[in-house]
């Protein structure tokens, strides 16, 4: 997924996968993450198309 500058910018950056999947969890939105091509962060997104939300750990 290719992100431009502003919408990097203006998106919440998490340092790890794995803090960005909880955050998505919390979420009553469908969000997944992917990590950025710009900053080298995770964020997420909603665009969930054919894509698996990711389980919470057990």
């Amino acid at each position: 997924m290719k992100t431009r500058l502003g919408i990097c910018r203006r998106k919440r950056r998490f340092a790890s996968r794995e803090a960005a999947d909880a955050a998505a969890l919390l979420s009553p939105l469908s969000l997944r993450t992917y990590k950025c091509a710009l900053c080298h962060h995770f964020h997420l997104t909603s665009r969930t198309k054919g894509l698996r939300r990711p389980r919470p750990a057990e």
